[in-house]
């Protein structure tokens, strides 16, 4: 067995858990298997175990992979903050984008999604923490923004994303998350449908999906520790 088949495995084994222990059908979560600086061979390898959605945040080496694995029916997100001189290549690349915060970001998706492709998923990135550091629009903006984005052409606004500051257990992990739900709750009551909640990572992943979290971003978990300074 692999290192990549038994880690996702494993991975699939503990989202059902926490599942199982948040009362939920555990087809209620999808795992986004965060691929961004592992080579289009651990992709590759990964889909022959069964993945099939893949999170990318560094443009140009999501691109390179798409070529080198176009034999591949895979299905790419796109992940972080979008510079407004890229909008065209993931309009037409990408199937999900998992970090719009801007209204001319989210615009010049729309202007640039081809015709000929399904609408653009798109999730507004929440800055559910409120850290300076971190992209997002904050949470008394997000009712707004949600509006202007669910209108435009081209788009789906399927729900929300978030990436919490660092909390050292579960109770704690889950109060940015719970912040979250509510907030999706709050759009749905105004109206918009949206039934996406993008959250949860390697080390919090449990606590999202307690909190309702119904796409997890797993990257380390499945593909290992990170080495930046070597991208694909």
């Amino acid at each position: 067995m692999t290192a990549i088949l038994s880690n996702l495995q494993a991975t699939r084994e503990a989202i059902a858990k926490a599942s199982i222990d948040a009362h939920r059908p555990a087809t209620e979560v999808h795992l986004l298997a965060v691929s961004k600086t592992f080579p289009a061979e651990a992709v590759r390898e990964a889909y022959q175990c069964g993945q099939v959605a893949f999170g990318e945040n560094y443009l140009q080496e999501a691109l390179d992979k798409m070529e080198r694995l176009s034999d591949l029916p895979l299905e790419w997100h796109f992940i972080g903050p979008i510079q407004s001189n890229k909008t065209r290549p993931i309009a037409e690349h990408f199937a999900w984008v998992h970090g719009v915060d801007r209204l001319k970001v989210a615009q010049r998706l729309s202007e640039q999604r081809p015709s000929r492709l399904p609408p653009l998923n798109i999730c507004l990135q929440v800055n559910v923490s409120g850290e300076e550091s971190k992209s997002g629009v904050a949470i008394e903006d997000a009712v707004q923004l949600a509006r202007q984005i669910s209108q435009l052409p081209h788009l789906k606004l399927r729900g929300l994303m978030s990436i919490p500051a660092p909390a050292s257990g579960e109770t704690e992990q889950r109060v940015p998350f719970a912040k979250m739900r509510a907030l999706l709750d709050e759009l749905n009551e105004r109206g918009l449908s949206l039934d996406t909640l993008s959250m949860g990572m390697s080390h919090d992943f449990p606590a999202a999906i307690k909190e309702g979290a119904t796409i997890v971003r797993i990257g380390t978990a499945i593909f290992g520790i990170r080495k930046y300074g070597e991208k694909t």
